[in-house]
């Protein structure tokens, strides 16, 4: 099997994320004596810099960590609507959705919580030791990855004529970030400058600096600049300037806090995930519906596969969403399963048919039931719009430590193209609110203090309750179609040098379909889509098409942005591997 990278192996520790400098970052701390849960919050903040065309520190963040000897749990950095988020007060405005872009879109930040919270409960280094990476970034700069100037050329006139706060910072002199060059964010340095000092002034102790870092993030000088670009009339995707609902008592109310993660067992492996305010529930969905008999590889692997998606994602869309009252445990369950895997024929499908769990009829938003609309050139993650549409990307960590310590997670939102940059701090604000509906009485209805279903999804994987992979990808909606082939791809492959073939999966041809709504504004689907990548083979393209199902080829490698970590707990030995795919994706470990 061709792979573009040895799966690296070693005993130390692990580090795979999107980007090379956040996964250097991570493994300079494990190096210096951190664990894994200290390496992750310095790689994320790393993450803040140099990808800000893919989150931002007022995006939001899902965390699945294990600590070693612990049972994995979940920590949600996703913050909820605001107060003033009702339905009432957007269709007052003339909208039926929810802005792409803009302080509508944007829910109460939530990253930059959840990641101190970890650090206080699960780390050891201090906020300084954690921040210097990505102050040194900001502050001197770092070379620019190619997608950042292309992101910023498609909003070049929202940037030059409304959102010139953007512009000042990635349109210098005129000219977008060339790729190598370096790019500065001086701004976003004072800010983490200051937030030290002033946690640094509350005392000594580790654990009170992180709670004082928190406090200036909800009440301080970082919540008011935040409060007042929210209250600005500010251009977004409706065509028109709208003014935010986000109050400094949104900000001082919210804490990330932890909770269960949903878990199915397929075939001896345990797979964790976020509960349904996420899509994380349509991993283990996708793999109840697999049929016993199972065989990777081949054109019905990948028929399966896709139609069991499209079952997944229409539950996603009738069941899903923080507001939620249906059981996880009857959509995964055997009875269940069983009818819903009947629907799976010969022949593609171009139906959204959501299932009935416990007799319960399905109800859609009703901009699905008026009919599908045509998928925009580059809508919703990972693509930038090549339409002028407004869209963004996530980004991924991954770490394993020598003690046994895990962890997953998907930083996203508040990406440059979003929202104006927040000049005295040097990030926008996020837009997740745009993945609600404003039709009352859905689980995911645009509703205060509940979160919008978001589609960032980590994953965890344990053998024999003993934790054993963590995985994920950005990607949006695509997350968890392109991890489930990777999970498939390590499970029913064979091991290299007697570890899971972590690169061998990476690098595997993958896909996605877009046969139901996204959850990207404008809230496109493609019934009977299916985009692969070349490499997949002619074969398999021509009896997917002859199954009816409407093939996009794209490039040989274009589909998927996985990284993984992992540890076999018999003999301590720790693997990684990274997407080479954008030539971005990094793994580091010995």
């Amino acid at each position: 099997m061709f792979t573009t990278r040895p799966t690296l192996q070693g005993t130390f520790g692990m580090v795979s994320s999107t980007h090379w400098l956040a996964s250097a970052s991570g493994m300079a701390v494990l190096e210096d004596g951190g664990n894994a849960f200290d390496a992750a919050v310095t790689a994320a903040f790393v993450l803040h810099v140099v990808e800000p065309h893919l989150n931002g520190p007022a995006g939001e963040v899902p965390i699945i960590l294990a600590p070693a000897g612990e049972r994995p749990k979940v920590l949600c950095g996703q913050g909820p609507a605001p107060t003033g988020a009702t339905i009432d007060h957007y269709t007052s405005l003339g909208l039926d959705l929810v802005p792409g872009t803009g302080p509508l879109a944007a829910a109460v930040p939530g990253a930059f919580d959840a990641w101190l919270l970890l650090l206080r409960d699960h780390g050891t280094r201090s906020l300084r030791d954690v921040l210097t990476h990505a102050i040194g970034y900001a502050e001197h700069g770092h070379p620019a990855v190619d997608r950042i100037g292309s992101t910023v050329d498609t909003v070049r006139e929202l940037f030059e004529t409304e959102w010139t706060s953007s512009a000042a910072l990635y349109l210098r002199d005129g000219k977008s970030p060339a790729p190598g060059a370096l790019l500065r964010n001086p701004a976003l340095a004072r800010t983490w400058q200051r937030l030290l000092a002033e946690a640094e002034a509350a005392g000594p102790g580790r654990e009170a600096q992180i709670d004082a870092a928190r406090a200036v993030w909800r009440e301080g000088f970082i919540a008011e600049a935040i409060v007042d670009v929210a209250g600005r009339s500010t251009m977004d995707t409706s065509g028109e300037r709208h003014v935010g609902v986000l109050t400094g008592d949104d900000l001082a109310a919210f804490s990330a806090h932890y909770e269960e993660p949903a878990t199915f067992t397929w075939r001896g492996w345990t797979v964790a995930k976020p509960g349904l305010w996420s899509q994380g529930p349509v991993f283990l969905q996708q793999l109840a519906l697999l049929p016993t008999d199972l065989e990777y590889g081949g054109v019905d692997y990948h028929h399966t596969l896709v139609e069991g998606t499209k079952l997944a994602m229409a539950d996603r869309e009738a069941w899903y969403g923080d507001g939620a009252d249906v059981s996880l445990d009857t959509m995964l369950s055997p009875a269940y399963n069983e009818t819903r895997r009947a629907l799976i024929g010969d022949r593609a499908s171009r139906e959204l048919r959501p299932g009935r769990p416990d007799g319960r009829e399905p109800v859609l938003s009703k901009h699905i039931e008026a009919g599908a609309r045509p998928v925009p050139a580059g809508a919703g993650e990972p693509t930038v719009a090549r339409d002028g549409r407004t869209v963004g990307d996530t980004c991924h960590v991954d770490v394993v430590d020598r003690w046994g310590n895990m962890i997953a997670a998907t930083p996203s939102g508040g990406w440059l193209q979003s929202n104006p940059v927040i000049p005295e701090l040097g990030f926008p604000l996020g837009t997740r609110l745009q993945m609600t509906w404003l039709d009352p009485g859905l689980p995911n209805s645009l509703t205060p203090g509940r979160r919008p279903r978001t589609t960032l999804s980590p994953s965890l994987a344990l053998r024999d309750g003993e934790p054993v992979m963590a995985f994920g990808t950005p990607g949006g909606d695509q997350q968890d179609q392109w991890s489930v082939h990777f999970l498939l791809s390590v499970a029913l492959r064979e091991k290299v040098r007697g570890g899971p073939d972590l690169q061998g999966a990476v690098d595997e041809p993958n896909w996605h379909t877009e046969s139901f709504p996204s959850s990207f504004y404008p809230r496109a689907m493609a019934p009977g889509s299916v985009v692969v990548e070349s490499r997949i083979g002619d074969p398999v393209i021509a009896e997917l098409r002859r199954r009816g199902h409407d093939v996009t080829v794209g490039e040989p490698w274009s589909e998927g942005r996985l990284c993984a970590v992992a540890r076999d707990p018999e003999t301590g030995v720790l693997s990684a591997a990274a997407n080479p795919r954008g030539m971005q994706g990094y793994a580091a470990g010995r």
